[in-house]
């Protein structure tokens, strides 16, 4: 399993922001506890040999050093946000997960990286993340658990055969599809006048976005004379050239998996697990991070659970939720709150 941890991350700082939950330290903690939330629940889904987690660079980038307009339109991070996404890949570490924070590169890569390297030993890969530019990677041996809203479990397995449904184009067409239509998170802009609808068709019709640029009479006749006007365009093939170039994830990061054993590989210690849920006061999921993590059996777990620590007590008037994470299929109740030493 490979795991987008800043797409991840993101979407837990921003859907937790309200709880303004910190650790007994006092730092911000809502984003690397909703991570460590979904990371339990997809390895439990997907059941894998190992795990690899990939970052951004957040000091260097080589795609914005080589070309400035990429994802300059992106405000600049919060203090908090950049706090926890560099306390997450430190907590992943403390796990025994593999974590990869490439030099100049993104997690893309890694992701990218991670599923080149599992093909070249034989092994499948699903690939975590709700950024739709893994819809490339998909192949016979990648799949992808695209995250959306509803949490780990409402999300879907993407295959060659639903992104054709989706978006009715082939997981080799993606990278096409997106540059044609662009990406304004990136700052990306698409060949003007060309949409989601009209780049699939362009791509049903002549199978590559070059094919169709090189064949201008043939899209007037098979598409019609707007899009080949827009295509004519000569700004229209630089945009998508670029795009293409930006959007072309590296294969060559270092991923150093051995199913056999060492980091990232499953079960992972169960006193690391116990330590690091604990240290992140998630309480409630030790557990289940135990049984899913470590592969400790059930039976090893506890009971009846400890007294719960003072912090956890609903302050004066009310005012804090308790967190709810969906049951493990066959917990028994009375062993949710249990801890694990």
């Amino acid at each position: 399993m490979a795991i987008d941890g800043n797409s991840l991350v993101h979407r837990s700082y921003h859907a937790q922001a309200r709880t303004g939950l910190h650790n007994a330290d006092g730092r911000p903690t809502w984003a690397v506890r909703g991570l460590l939330m979904q990371l339990v629940a997809a390895v439990d889904r997907i059941r894998p040999a190992a795990v690899v987690v990939g970052f951004d660079d957040p000091d260097e980038s080589a795609r914005r050093t080589r070309w400035p307009v990429y994802k300059a339109n992106r405000v600049d991070k919060l203090g908090n946000l950049i706090e926890q996404l560099a306390c997450a890949a430190q907590v992943l570490h403390e796990l025994g997960l593999q974590v990869i924070m490439p030099p100049g590169l993104e997690a893309d890569d890694v992701l990218a990286s991670t599923a080149a390297h599992a093909r070249s030993i034989g092994a499948l890969t699903v690939v975590v993340t709700s950024d739709r530019d893994a819809f490339a990677l998909i192949d016979e041996h990648t799949k992808v658990l695209r995250i959306i809203n509803g949490g780990v479990e409402a999300s879907p397995v993407m295959t060659a055969e639903r992104l054709v449904l989706l978006l009715g184009v082939r997981p080799e067409q993606y990278r096409d599809f997106a540059a044609l239509r662009g990406d304004p998170s990136d700052n990306l802009a698409g060949v003007r006048g060309i949409g989601p609808r009209a780049a699939a068709r362009l791509l049903q019709e002549f199978g590559t976005a070059q094919a169709a640029f090189d064949d201008l009479p043939g899209v007037r006749a098979r598409v019609g004379v707007g899009i080949a006007a827009r295509l004519a365009d000569p700004q229209a093939r630089r945009a998508w050239e670029l795009n293409c170039r930006l959007m072309t994830m590296h294969t060559d990061v270092p991923v150093d998996v051995d199913l056999a054993g060492g980091p990232g590989v499953l079960p992972l210690k169960p006193a690391a697990v116990a330590t690091v849920f604990r240290a992140q006061r998630l309480v409630w999921t030790v557990n289940d991070a135990l049984c899913v993590l470590a592969g400790v059996d059930q039976d090893r777990l506890r009971q009846p659970p400890p007294p719960l620590p003072s912090w956890i007590d609903p302050p004066a008037g009310g005012g804090y939720e308790r967190p709810r994470l969906p049951k493990l299929p066959g917990r028994p109740a009375s062993a949710q709150l249990s801890l694990f030493d």
